[in-house]
């Protein structure tokens, strides 16, 4: 059913149009009480089997929702409501920004893949942060805080940028994310430089710990796919040294060579620049959780995500070494039954694998393949 409504609406509306008007309609189901509650039995039942737990909390599933979707914290329950076991708000910057002109976002229907150059618009960490404090939870689930550096900001004072952000924002975040690999803000990936990475993360670090003293806010970085091996190495390396909460893999791609793309290079090159999202990303992705896990073992959570579909695909990732899977990129092309997909094709796995939990599973293949 929802594929022919992308077929005959969504696929032929500016995406994000599209985007606006279904995100809107998610928020207007969240606000009635009956119909919520409704749509969660329906999208978003629980199996006991997949109960996780990451980042000292607690959770339905590993399945969540990557940044990028509600930049705003505008929808948090509309997406639990979905069946998502957490969700990812930003990228939030210090100062309000409108992001890029439009148009910004395309799709690769032949690839189910998205080009994205949006540059972290979002309301800002001040209104987001009050928006949080605001929050009354229907759907109580795990919300990570992704921030990242405001484009106008000088790349010498990123530090002070992210820091700003975190003030705002760490108490209302049950993890945080330190965005440095958005290819849609000049200089940015420059910052997954390790020597421009320790005194960053340092800092982010020691502001969360001052602005949070009841509990610890796990912190964790966001990588590109796009990092040399290694360089790769390099920030396992570095997230162990200073004590990080975990790594996320990956965002976005700047690649167009070597993906196997189905879209026309005419239409790739009238597109332009941008972060390539979506399953066309899935191997590059996979290859690099499979080396940050083979780096850093059990030692801290790996979030896979990038070219994330199926169930089949939350279970390698999981089998690579990720406690946690996020997606997004699929969820314009497979509509508000995915979660419940996800969900049940991984129990189903689960139960006809040799493991008894997923905890078990985590990093199974890839210890496999090391040993």
């Amino acid at each position: 059913m929802y594929r022919l409504l992308f077929d005959l609406l969504f696929r032929r509306m500016d995406p994000e149009r599209a985007h606006h008007l279904a995100f809107g309609w998610i928020r207007r189901v969240a606000g009635i009480p009956v119909l919520r509650t409704f749509v969660a039995a329906v999208l978003a039942p629980r199996h006991r089997a997949l109960r996780t737990t990451a980042l000292g909390r607690r959770m339905h599933g590993p399945f969540g929702l990557a940044a990028g979707f509600d930049k705003n914290a505008v929808a948090i329950d509309g997406m639990a409501m979905l069946g998502f076991d957490h969700v990812e708000i930003g990228t939030v910057t210090a100062q309000p920004q409108p992001g890029n002109p439009k148009q910004r976002l395309f799709r690769l229907v032949p690839d189910r893949a998205l080009i994205n150059r949006m540059g972290f618009n979002n309301d800002g960490s001040a209104a987001v942060a009050d928006r949080l404090a605001a929050r009354n939870p229907v759907f109580p689930t795990t919300v990570g805080v992704n921030i990242g550096k405001t484009k106008v900001v000088p790349e010498d004072e990123a530090v002070a940028d992210y820091v700003t952000s975190t003030e705002r924002l760490a108490a209302h975040a049950d993890y945080l994310v330190v965005n440095v690999s958005s290819p849609n803000t000049p200089g940015l990936r420059n910052l997954q430089a390790v020597d421009h990475l320790r005194p960053l993360l340092s800092a982010v670090r020691e502001a969360a710990d001052r602005t949070v003293t009841d509990r610890r806010v796990p912190l964790l970085v966001k990588i590109a796919p796009d990092l040399a091996d290694e360089d790769v190495d390099a920030v396992a390396d570095l997230a162990l040294e200073l004590g990080l909460d975990g790594i996320i893999a990956t965002n976005t791609t700047i690649a167009r060579e070597g993906l196997g793309l189905a879209t026309s290079a005419q239409e790739i090159e009238r597109i332009g620049a941008g972060g390539l999202s979506g399953a066309p990303v899935k191997a590059r992705s996979l290859e690099v959780l499979r080396r940050l896990y083979a780096r850093v073992g059990d030692r801290i959570t790996l979030i896979g995500v990038g070219g994330v579909t199926t169930a089949d695909d939350v279970w390698e990732r999981i089998l690579a070494g990720a406690t946690l899977v996020q997606g997004y990129s699929a969820f314009i092309y497979e509509g508000p039954f995915w979660c419940r997909e996800i969900h049940r094709g991984l129990a189903a796995r689960l139960a006809a694998s040799p493991y008894a939990t997923l905890a078990d599973a985590v990093g199974a293949e890839t210890r496999e393949a090391t040993a």
